[in-house]
Order: C-alpha cells, then sequence, then structure tokens
C-alpha cells in the first residue's frame, strides 16, 4: 500500500514539507479507518486545499491576469476508469471534492469555469471567495512590475514591457517563445497523489490553482486525465506536476503508466517520461511521480536551473509515518 503526494518546488526550502506531510498522513488515515482509495485521495489533496499547499494549491494563490483565484482537480478511478474534472472553477474551495462528485452524479467527466460552479453549489458546496490579502498583494505587485511575467506572445503592446489590453498587431513577426526557467519556476506546482490499496485498487488525483499571472480561462495539465494523472489499477498509477502547457501534450501520466504496463520499473518509467519531453522543450519544469501495484514507486524531473531536486512523501506500511523522498533532476 502506498500513497504518495507530491509538489514540484524551485528549492528545498520552498516546499512545505509539513502541508505535503499533513496530505499524505490524511490520505493513509483514510485507508487505514477503512476508506476507499478514491476516498484518500479526495481527502488528502482536499487537505491541501485547506493548507493553501505551497500557495500553489486551493484558494488564496496564483491570482490570473485579472487577479482572480481559480481552481483545477481531478480524480481518477483505477478499476472503472472512471475521471471527474473540474477546471476554471471560481468561489468554491474544494476543487478535489468538487471533482469526484462529477464522478458520483453525472455522466461527464470534465466541468469547466461558472458552469462548474453552478453545479458544485448544487452539488451543496458553499459559494465564496477565493481572493485573499496575499493574493491581491502578489496581484498588486506584478502590476506594479508592468505585468511581468506574463503568458502572452506576438501581441502589442509588446508583452515583455508593458501590460494589456493586448491585441492581435496587423503584421505578425514570431518571436522564439520565452521559456519557463525564464518566467520563473516558481510560479507552477500542484499536489499530485497516487494511492494503491491492500487489494491492489488504484485511485489518483490532482489539486492546482494553476499557473500564477495566467490568462483567465488557462486550463493546465492538472485535470486533464492522462496528463495531470492517470490510474490503471491492472498496473499502477502516475501524476505530474511543472509546467501544464507543456507537459499536457505529451500525457505524462498516462505514458508512465503504460511504460510499467509493459514491465518497466517505476523510477525508469518516469525517467523515460521526462525524457520525452526534453526532446521538445528541454528547459521545461516538471517531474512526475509513478508506482506499480506491488507497492514499488518513484519520479524522475527535468533539471534547470533553480530546479536540481524533486521531493514527494511516501506513506507505506514498511514506513512508521510519511517519509519525504528526494530525487535529483536530470
Amino acid at each position: 500500500q502506498v500513497a504518495g503526494a507530491a509538489s514540484a518546488a524551485a528549492l528545498p526550502v520552498v516546499i512545505n514539507t509539513w502541508a505535503f506531510r499533513r496530505a499524505a498522513e490524511t490520505a493513509w488515515r483514510v485507508l487505514q479507518s477503512g476508506g476507499s482509495e478514491l476516498d484518500a485521495v479526495e481527502r488528502g489533496c482536499g487537505q491541501c486545499e485547506i493548507d493553501q499547499c505551497d500557495g500553489s494549491v486551493g484558494y488564496g494563490g496564483s491570482p490570473d491576469e485579472s487577479g482572480e483565484t481559480t481552481l483545477d482537480a481531478m480524480i481518477m478511478d483505477g478499476n472503472t476508469m472512471e475521471v471527474g474534472a473540474v477546471a476554471d472553477l471560481r468561489h468554491v474551495k474544494n476543487a478535489i471534492g468538487v471533482a469526484r462528485k462529477v464522478i458520483e452524479y453525472t455522466k461527464h467527466t470534465l466541468l469547466v469555469g461558472e458552469s462548474a460552479s453552478l453545479f458544485a453549489v448544487r452539488m451543496g458546496f458553499p459559494y465564496e471567495d477565493l481572493t485573499t490579502q496575499k493574493s491581491l498583494s502578489v496581484y498588486s505587485e506584478w502590476l506594479n512590475q508592468s505585468c511581468q511575467p506574463n503568458y502572452w506572445k506576438n501581441v502589442v503592446p509588446d508583452s515583455s514591457k508593458s501590460c494589456g489590453p493586448y491585441k492581435r498587431p496587423e503584421k505578425v513577426t514570431c518571436k522564439e517563445e520565452q521559456t519557463i526557467s525564464q518566467r520563473s519556476v516558481h510560479n507552477h506546482d500542484t499536489i499530485g497523489m497516487v494511492v494503491i490499496g491492500g487489494s491492489g485498487t488504484v485511485a489518483s488525483g490532482t489539486s492546482t490553482n494553476g499557473a500564477v499571472h495566467k490568462i483567465p480561462g488557462r486550463v493546465g495539465d492538472s485535470p486533464i486525465a492522462g496528463a495531470g494523472s492517470y490510474a490503471d489499477s491492472t498496473v499502477g498509477g502516475a501524476a505530474a506536476t511543472g509546467d501544464g502547457d507543456i507537459m499536457m501534450r505529451f500525457l505524462p501520466s498516462y505514458q508512465a503508466v503504460e511504460y510499467m504496463r509493459m514491465g518497466t520499473d517505476p523510477t525508469v518509467a518516469c525517467q523515460k517520461v521526462i525524457s520525452r519531453i526534453q526532446k521538445y522543450a528541454p528547459k521545461f519544469f516538471g517531474a512526475v511521480i509513478c508506482a506499480n501495484t506491488t507497492g514499488s514507486y518513484g519520479a524522475a524531473c527535468n533539471r534547470i536551473p533553480g530546479f536540481t531536486q524533486f521531493h514527494f512523501m511516501v506513506s507505506s506500511p514498511l514506513l512508521s509515518q510519511p517519509t519525504e523522498k528526494v530525487v535529483d533532476c536530470f
């Protein structure tokens, strides 16, 4: 039995070890008390939402260009292959809880935006303000720095020097896309969790408030099945964190599970996934965790300036308490 909670962070000191340990502890406690693997994922990720892990999960973090915090989350049942997900969720704090309700009460997989919020309210979740003084401060400081960094390109006025509103120029001159390391590896984070039950049942999930200063409406990899996480009870599970705009193009969690299906060790499976992305985006910021049904686990990350190690939490019968693991990026 393994419950893994992971978050990428630019430097070891950035990681709020206490918060991610609490997430792993919560998930493990649910399993030990007889809860299901899905329950463990929901409660573990939900704990991170409450604790605002690293400011990258839950309310009051990563304001978008309009200063609003929006949430993305997903949960996957490795027995039935059902997925529930929400993206661009507004005014509802418990994103992973709403994602679980998508599985339980709809025939859909993904709900987005204000409509997802209306669904959440119908499911009994309170409608709340996700803005805090901290997120307002982050937004204000960004405006005072001429809206740097941002996610626009090939627009006028020049997005590298000033704020919008931006528009398409009459004549387009394409410039090389700015790399995530130039933007700042501090501006992406997620909790990803893989839970393996005693019988081998697998569940996985993610929750995040996305990329700070994102263009409103942006959805990253976290709520996308196979990108943010993936679970298959015949094999294992995986979860990814980092630059979702790049990582989602490669379905890294799905690919990692498929490597494990072929008998690949979890650590090697994670490394192979990172290598695939490196070919096209050598400077991308990201990491993947993997666990198979035997309880073996591993992780891998892409080395860039300021991000040379990846930390993740593991709980298992072989460990007396949730334990922080570290891998060197390559």
